[in-house]
């Protein structure tokens, strides 16, 4: 495949997994299109044209020729300097590929969490409420990387002529999808038997083993779940105040990557059960079920920083 293929088919897979559904991703393409063709042509000349194709601006090609032929790619959750280096000493690596985003696509991190208002509109809290508690921890995200040395590694792929790519929001939204899925089918009444479930996934098995497994965080095993909702995309955690929105639109329990303690207590005072699955064991599920489509496309796949490789084709 061409480095080019990757992208298009991350984006296309994203797109199909969006908890959203396809058909609101459209129309959010469209509109871009519309606000787009209606600025200046300084303006223009400063936009992200990719932002008309792609609705995740923090998956992105970040360094290589878009038409190069991918052989061999070495995948991670975090690919920085030392993994770039390591690709370069493993030799005949086409592809560096990164579960989060680094670059222009790192300094973009914020523009995808629009998502969570729109997931939590979905979860029945009304969208001007929504739109307004995510506005100030959206601006907080968007604030805190603006100082980041956002191109190091990229800086690093391009010297050493390495193709370098992130996966981050598509990547989720697809372990989204499983989790939600799954737990659908499973149907478990209790938050232990939650936890048994998740643990019955391999990545999550293979965490339980480091240490890293998926335990309580709010609540305890003996609670019932009630309704309960993924909290796996959409660029990073989102506003501490919509717990007690959730949880007056009927939630009953959160399954989420992971959990700040300022967040934490704030799900604890909304009566919430959260169950953090695992970050790094969430973000290797999400990353293996878009590996398994480029390895049956014939691409040789490395596993490294963390990402716990399970194939499931």
């Amino acid at each position: 495949m061409r480095l080019k293929e990757i992208y298009q088919l991350a984006i296309k897979l994203g797109m199909e997994n969006d908890p959203r559904g396809l058909a609101s991703v459209e129309k959010e393409l469209k509109v871009k299109e519309e606000k787009y063709q209606e600025l200046t042509e300084v303006k223009k000349q400063e936009f992200d044209l990719e932002r008309l194709n792609n609705p995740y601006s923090d998956t992105r090609i970040l360094a290589g020729d878009e038409d190069r032929q991918i052989k061999r790619v070495l995948a991670g959750i975090d690919m920085e300097v030392g993994e770039i280096l390591l690709a370069d000493r493993l030799q005949n690596i086409d592809l560096v590929l990164a579960h989060h985003p680094e670059g222009k696509a790192l300094a973009a991190l914020h523009d995808v969490m629009h998502l969570q208002e729109d997931l939590l509109e979905l979860l029945g809290v009304p969208i001007n409420v929504a739109e307004s508690i995510m506005s100030s921890r959206i601006n907080e995200v968007k604030r805190s990387l603006s100082p980041v040395n956002h191109n190091r590694a990229v800086d690093a792929a391009r010297l050493l002529g390495l193709g370098f790519m992130c996966v981050h929001t598509p990547a989720d939204n697809m372990v989204s999808t499983y989790l939600t899925q799954y737990l659908e089918e499973k149907g478990p009444r209790t938050v232990g038997d939650l936890i048994k479930s998740l643990k019955e996934i391999p990545e999550y098995a293979e965490a339980v083993k480091a240490n890293a497994g998926p335990m309580v965080f709010v609540g305890s095993e003996e609670r019932k779940c009630g309704k309960i909702t993924i909290d796996m995309t959409g660029g990073t955690s989102g506003s501490e105040s919509s717990f007690e929105k959730l949880a007056q639109a009927g939630v009953g329990t959160i399954v989420s990557m992971h959990m700040s303690e300022k967040h934490r207590k704030e799900a604890e005072k909304a009566h919430l059960n959260v169950v953090v699955a695992g970050h790094i064991s969430s973000d290797s599920l999400g990353m293996n079920l878009f590996l398994d489509d480029l390895e049956a496309k014939g691409i040789e796949v490395l596993n490294c920083s963390g990402l716990i490789r399970v194939k499931r084709q």
